[in-house]
């Protein structure tokens, strides 16, 4: 197990305090906009801002716990990950009947703000993902896959200045939602190496 100093762990515990507060106010404006113009990625997209608050204020709770309880913690967060999965499918199965498309420069003017926002914060965790297991890991993979997902978000806007239909939206509300699968199976796939590991550091493993 890696033992981090204090100094590192104050570090952290300012990036993800400063991560936490940019995913929050960011989460406002998306999620007015989303509603305003009825998009489904922007609302899974904020929701999903709304998540990143969550995990980084979880990982400001952990910082002291031991590596078990971190462990246990970073599970939790695997499950938090799965909350803007569902508000996405939910809001994708209201639109199928009606595939209304939302305002495409709206789209596109938000989404923008929102790489930005997720850019800056993939890149400061970037350096933390591994230093205190499943929990930093939690927060880098929230905010990278945020970046694809605002990416994809542009890309369907594009398209519906075009071809003014609502199912790129809805398709891309989807995808949103294959990543947080995605990122919530790697995080509880961290968490229970970081219980294995644990185990065996302490021995209480049995001999088959």
């Amino acid at each position: 197990m890696n033992q981090h100093s204090p100094e590192t762990v104050s570090r952290l515990n300012r990036t993800v305090g400063l991560v936490a507060a940019l995913n929050f106010g960011y989460f406002w404006i998306e999620i007015t906009v989303a509603l305003l113009i009825g998009s489904v990625a922007l609302f899974a997209d904020s929701v999903d801002f709304l998540e990143d608050t969550a995990v980084n204020l979880l990982i400001l709770l952990g910082l002291s716990w031991s590596v078990r309880a971190r462990a246990k913690l970073g599970k939790v967060l695997a499950l938090v990950i799965l909350l803007p999965a569902i508000a996405a499918l939910a809001q994708a199965v209201n639109k199928f009947t009606d595939p209304t498309p939302p305002d495409p420069m709206s789209l596109i003017v938000t989404a923008g703000g929102a790489i930005v926002v997720n850019t800056i914060c993939a890149l400061i965790l970037a350096r933390y993902q591994d230093h205190v297991g499943a929990m930093s890991k939690a927060a880098y993979l929230a905010a990278r896959n945020d970046v694809i997902a605002n990416a994809a978000i542009i890309v369907a806007g594009v398209v519906m200045v075009w071809w003014i239909s609502g199912w790129p939206d809805i398709v891309v509300g989807l995808g949103i939602l294959a990543l947080n699968l995605h990122a919530a199976k790697e995080v509880w796939e961290a968490a229970t190496e970081e219980e294995l590991v644990e185990h065996a550091l302490a021995g209480e493993f049995d001999e088959d």
